[in-house]
């Protein structure tokens, strides 16, 4: 959904834009391309690897392009934004290509590995770390809220009691696919594998700072564009725009990927694309 994000925030020659995901940069070059010749793009990431193949893919625009270390929920401060000052601003909530498909960043079961999922794999603990740690409680609300896991509670305990010796995501899948049955297509760890990432990364709570740290940021009439792939994400960036300023939701219901796109990135099925006004 490049084209429909970017061509959300109404980009213009001049204004000022920015990326609070810039992952492989995608969005990004669409958005320099769309505000260009004189328009500027702010792109964050936390991942040192992401940042570093973003910055040759866009090499060519450099000079309109600042690419700045940090998650999402603090893209304000490390980008050195001042209230009022933006004219749009994006974010992309889904796990990146070169995070799913990279076996050492634990991030799929589907790719035997250490269980990491981090973002930033140099911050913060890691999922195998998480699940030591955790409480019994806090492991179940994770598989029940973010999971949106029906055998939450059965599933904590066997995880809990199987901690110390979960270090892969080939451990961790194998102690699911035992515990639970399988529900059509889809493997038992999926949604164990989505709660846990979002344990790790603190992804609702993020969510929540990165709106409220947008709305400060934007000029009045600016646009928020974000695009998630969770029921939880896209319930949290659709009551912000009922909740009245300093936010207008642009269109009541959220944009999802046509059918030539689901066909051809499967990963875009459970794409929604809610955006937001400063009024």
């Amino acid at each position: 959904m490049l084209r429909e994000t970017v061509g959300a925030l109404n980009p213009r020659s001049g204004g000022l834009y920015v990326d609070a995901t810039l992952g492989l940069g995608g969005h990004t070059e669409a958005l320099l391309a769309a505000c260009a010749p004189d328009g500027r793009v702010v792109a964050v990431d936390r991942d040192p690897e992401a940042r570093a193949l973003a910055r040759a893919r866009l090499a060519h625009a450099a000079d309109r392009l600042t690419v700045v270390e940090g998650n999402f929920d603090r893209f304000d401060e490390r980008a050195g934004l001042v209230e009022g000052s933006v004219d749009g601003v994006l974010a992309d909530l889904g796990v990146s290509s070169l995070q799913l498909d990279r076996a050492e960043r634990g991030f799929s079961f589907r790719r035997p590995g250490p269980l990491d999922m981090r973002m930033d794999p140099t911050q913060g603990p890691t999922a195998s770390e998480m699940l030591r740690a955790a409480s019994l409680e806090d492991l179940e609300g994770w598989l029940r809220r973010a999971g949106e896991e029906r055998f939450a509670g059965k599933l904590a305990r066997r995880l809990k009691d199987l901690a110390p010796g979960l270090g892969s995501t080939a451990d961790l899948a194998e102690a699911v696919a035992r515990c639970v049955p399988r529900r059509g297509r889809s493997h038992p760890a999926t949604r164990v594998f989505l709660a846990l990432r979002m344990a790790v990364n603190r992804e609702m709570e993020s969510l929540d700072d990165f709106l409220a740290r947008a709305a400060r940021v934007l000029k009045p009439g600016g646009r928020l564009a974000v695009l998630t792939f969770h029921s939880e994400e896209d319930r949290r960036v659709k009551e912000a725009g009922r909740g009245g300023p300093p936010w207008r939701a642009v269109t009541k219901k959220p944009l999802a990927a046509s059918g030539v796109e689901r066909a051809e990135n499967p990963r875009s099925r459970s794409a929604k694309l809610r955006v937001l006004e400063k009024i």
